[in-house]
């Protein structure tokens, strides 16, 4: 894989709540436990992302704070930037704002909101870029971020939203999934290894191309099961739902499941950088604290 070695970041994305006492406390454990980014949806039936990052902001003080990712379907520019300049002037400049296209009809459906064609939704997201920029970026907006500018982790696979990423992000995050065929809309399934070898591939070259930067965006990558086990191959029936069209090879190989003992997890995490170039990993939260063992045994490598 072509680009710079990068060292390791680790981030935790909360899709629980609960009350807000226990949210604050996972908060604060994850900063003990090493991570360097909480990160919070933006699907409804959550918690809203930004207040829940104001009250992330208000018990820790290492961590970045970040969306992962914002469904920019949602959002219209104006408010967003408000949203935005709000919680980095909170959070002392530690935002990360992460935007993607959107992919849940259902829930545009049920906030009333359009659901556009991949295209249109890509669209929006590529003003919501510009024009979030754009404010930003003004001397007379007001409220003024710390941060000039705010880094964007853009998300998604498609050609376009890498071109996106190439030209404009901080950070090109990858949920290799795709769109089950025939199942409802929204229904996902990862994409094998080598088609996500590709698509990191793929990225990169984009980003040769952009003249607008001096080095790649770091490319993340979205862990969605943790497991320690001594037996990975009893644990293929549970990881069969996550690529039905699979090989076993290909799911125990594949960088959104990690099995083991944390330092064979850790050896797998390193073979993914190496292979595909992720360097910033995020993994769900009904997972931190398994995989905290493996974020210290990675720690400043």
């Amino acid at each position: 894989m072509s680009g710079p070695v990068r060292p390791f970041r680790f981030g935790v994305n909360m899709v629980g709540f609960g009350s807000g006492e226990e949210f604050r406390q996972r908060c604060r454990r994850a900063e003990e436990q090493g991570y360097d980014t909480i990160h919070v949806p933006d699907h409804l039936g959550l918690c809203a992302p930004f207040p829940a990052l104001a009250a992330a902001a208000g018990v820790t003080e290492r961590p970045r704070l970040g969306t992962f990712v914002l469904n920019a379907g949602f959002w219209n520019p104006a408010l967003l930037a408000r949203e935005v300049a709000t919680v980095d002037q909170l959070s002392g400049g530690r935002l990360e704002l992460g935007l993607g296209a959107g992919y849940v009809k259902a829930e545009h459906d049920q906030a009333g909101l359009p659901f556009a064609s991949p295209g249109g939704r890509v669209d929006h997201l590529e003003h919501t870029v510009t024009e979030l920029t754009r404010l930003l970026a003004d001397p007379e907006h007001a409220p003024r971020p710390v941060q000039e500018p705010v880094p964007l982790l853009i998300g998604g696979n498609g050609d376009r939203v890498l071109k996106l990423a190439a030209r404009t992000a901080a950070v090109a995050a990858f949920t290799g999934g795709r769109q089950v065929p025939g199942g409802p809309e929204g229904t996902m399934e990862l994409i094998s290894p080598g088609e996500l070898e590709e698509r990191t591939r793929t990225a990169l070259a984009f980003a040769e191309e952009a003249r607008e930067r001096d080095e790649p965006p770091e490319l993340n990558y979205l862990i969605q099961y943790v497991a320690q086990t001594s037996d990975p191959g009893e644990a293929l029936e549970r990881l069969r739902p996550y690529g039905p069209r699979m090989s076993d090879e290909e799911l125990l190989s594949h960088p959104a499941l990690l099995l083991g003992s944390p330092k064979e997890m850790a050896e797998q995490l390193r073979a993914h950088r190496e292979r595909f170039g992720f360097s910033y990993f995020t993994v769900l939260d009904p997972y931190m604290d398994d995989f905290a063992l493996v974020v210290e045994e990675l720690h400043g490598s």
